[in-house]
């Protein structure tokens, strides 16, 4: 059995005349340590299956089950639960708190857990270190690079230690070169074992994972490999080339 499987998810808003379908009947199954990418234009269905993943919304039809656990014939809180110890979300924008130091956004996730603060602290920088942040836990926000803030993202998704990490558009707010670092970066996590799903626009960071699924007008239309990335080019062809994110 696969560890995670989506069952014909199905998501629709709206009734009547207004009933408009954002997601038709998508099915996949994706292994435990794979890295799959999803692809497809503006209103394909992309963010809509992504939060249908993360418990964060409900199908209007359809299964999706994760290690065996049946996630929407669960209750909200039993949801709430398995957000809690199975996911770690990334997102375009990096939605740290600016007053807060890098290690206090990172220990956010951890202010429910019964546990002091020396503690959360230690899961804190051992995340920060993960993603090449060692040392800065004290700066804030405002004082590293934009690709160090996305970086701190992802230890903020990393310090439960969850076993899947969903990803929207991770890298859409930075640069090509902090964007190839981010890349490199969830191909690694994605190397020690981590389950991530992630969506993008980006054919260069859609390279990065093991499996691309493409949607187009909410269905599935593709499942296979990802594109070939390009490694190196002269300086004129990456300025030319859409930076990925």
């Amino acid at each position: 059995m696969s560890y995670l499987s989506a069952e014909n998810l199905e998501k629709s808003y709206g009734q009547g005349q207004s009933l408009a379908q954002a997601l038709g009947k998508v099915s996949f199954e994706v292994e435990k340590g794979e890295f799959v990418a999803v692809m497809g234009p503006s209103g394909s269905g992309k963010s809509t299956l992504l939060s249908l993943l993360g418990a964060l919304n409900t199908p209007s039809s359809g299964r999706y089950v994760v290690d065996g656990l049946d996630i929407y014939a669960l209750g909200q809180d039993q949801r709430a639960d398995f957000r809690r110890e199975y996911l770690g979300f990334v997102f375009q924008s990096f939605n740290l708190v600016p007053y807060l130091s890098l290690a206090e956004n990172v220990m956010l996730p951890l202010a429910t857990l019964r546990m002091g603060k020396a503690g959360k602290r230690a899961l804190a920088a051992e995340a920060l270190a993960r993603v090449g942040l060692a040392g800065k836990e004290g700066r804030l926000p405002n004082q590293v690079s934009g690709g160090e803030q996305e970086r701190t993202a992802v230890a903020r998704a990393l310090v439960n230690r969850p076993p899947i990490l969903l990803a929207d558009e991770p890298t859409g707010n930075l640069d090509q070169q902090n964007s190839r670092e981010v890349m490199e970066l969830l191909a690694r996590l994605g190397g020690e074992g981590m389950t991530i799903v992630m969506v993008t626009h980006s054919r260069d960071c859609a390279g990065h994972a093991s499996r691309l699924l493409s949607l187009r007008d909410g269905k599935l239309v593709g499942d296979g490999l990802p594109p070939l990335r390009v490694v190196e080019q002269p300086a004129a062809a990456q300025t030319a080339q859409a930076v990925c994110g």
